[in-house]
């Protein structure tokens, strides 16, 4: 791999790995410190964070200030916040100071992502072929964080988490002064409010095919948002104790599905490839139903062809068909679409299904699965009916 290729390997990897240690035990951490009755609240802090930061740090990026340099601060802003959220919870702060605390983390962590992302692809040639491969080393990140947690830290329902991911959200900052800088896209120009704000990516849903694909981003996030948090408190009723282990088999059908999706592009019309990730959402959550160990096992493997097969399909298709000039403002829209009016809604939604799904004070799972799995597949027949692709607009 060349150097610069590694570079951006490793900026991968090293930022992923700090979500996957705070992400997927978070809904045990919070119920173990007393304050489970937040979990939907908490999640909730990075949808409202995503329409507020993600288009103001992306047309900043595309205009103003150097992603990587942006990244920087962003990176090292999130380690102090993230610390300050754990402290919140150890110290037994109220439930609105610990909001707080996880509403100014949220503000500054959400746009990390689609920063990162925009500089991996401003330094590809070929994005179609080349960004799988490294996207799989985010993956990697993400399922290293997991393990860390679960086999090292032994705390996947313990602070260490928080605290090992706020750490790690340093050594990010300090990583993105190995990167090459990347000069703004669209730098120059005078701007408006609207633009400043980035208010001006939403221009990108005048077109059929892009506002199809955004929305059904939304769409799908909505229950793809029940995933981690109530698989893990599945998983934990089933007597799991390494729970962030078994939730990492996700990431490796994620990395296996990275490999090969350049051939799978090269192969199949986009539409097919987007379509085929939802329905195998449905699938997923239809085995999480039976409540049954085994298969919950192998719905939750499943995870990492739902995911890529939409969402880094997505980022691809925004690559290469959007103008460079966009290229963080679309990731960043993306990113509030998914995060913002997908996750808020899936959150809060999901919290209340999952009340709504209890029997005797304990959770229901056929009925809590089943209604996300037919939620699923609306979504998917919405997308089958909606997209039509460039050669069916020929």
């Amino acid at each position: 791999m060349p150097p610069n290729r590694a570079r951006l390997a490793i900026l991968f990897f090293v930022t992923a790995m700090p979500m996957g240690l705070w992400s997927v035990p978070l809904a045990n951490v919070f119920t173990a410190y007393g304050k489970g009755h937040l979990v939907p609240w908490v999640l909730a802090t990075t949808a409202v964070a995503a329409f507020i930061s993600p288009l103001f740090v992306g047309a900043l990026a595309d205009q103003r200030m150097a992603p990587t340099r942006l990244m920087r601060w962003l990176a090292l802003l999130t380690s102090v916040s993230m610390s300050f959220t754990c402290l919140s919870l150890y110290w037994q702060l109220s439930d609105a100071l610990v909001l707080c605390c996880a509403q100014v983390q949220a503000l500054v962590q959400t746009p990390v992502w689609s920063i990162a992302s925009s500089i991996v692809f401003s330094q590809l040639q070929d994005p179609k072929r080349q960004f799988g491969p490294l996207r799989a080393f985010a993956t990697f990140g993400w399922m290293c964080g997991c393990w860390i947690i679960s086999f090292i830290l032994s705390g996947d329902a313990s602070l260490k988490s928080g605290f090992t991911s706020a750490a790690l959200w340093a050594v990010v900052g300090g990583l993105t002064k190995l990167l090459p800088d990347v000069t703004p896209a669209d730098d120059g120009a005078h701007r408006t409010w609207w633009q400043i704000l980035g208010l001006d990516a939403l221009s990108l849903l005048k077109h059929r095919d892009h506002r199809i694909v955004f929305i059904t981003a939304a769409l799908y996030c909505i229950p793809l948002a029940a995933f981690y948090p109530y698989t893990a408190l599945q998983l934990k009723d089933h007597g799991v104790k390494n729970v962030a282990a078994v939730m990492s088999l996700a990431q490796s059908t994620e990395i296996l599905t990275m490999v090969f999706l350049a051939g799978l592009l090269a192969r199949f019309r986009l539409k097919w490839v987007f379509m085929s990730g939802i329905a195998i959402c449905v699938v997923r959550y239809s085995l999480n139903a039976t409540d049954s160990f085994p298969w919950i096992v192998v719905g939750t493997t499943l995870h990492g062809f739902a995911f890529t097969l939409y969402f880094i399909t997505t980022q691809i298709y925004l690559e290469e068909r959007i103008d460079p000039r966009w290229r963080v403002r679309a990731q960043a829209l993306l990113a509030l679409l998914m995060s913002g009016v997908g996750n808020l809604l899936g959150y809060l939604g999901g919290g209340w299904w999952y009340l709504a799904s209890q029997a005797e004070g304990h959770a229901d799972w056929k009925h809590f699965w089943w209604g996300e799995t037919a939620l699923t597949a609306v979504v998917c027949l919405f997308f089958a009916l909606a997209y039509r692709g460039r050669k069916a607009a020929v």
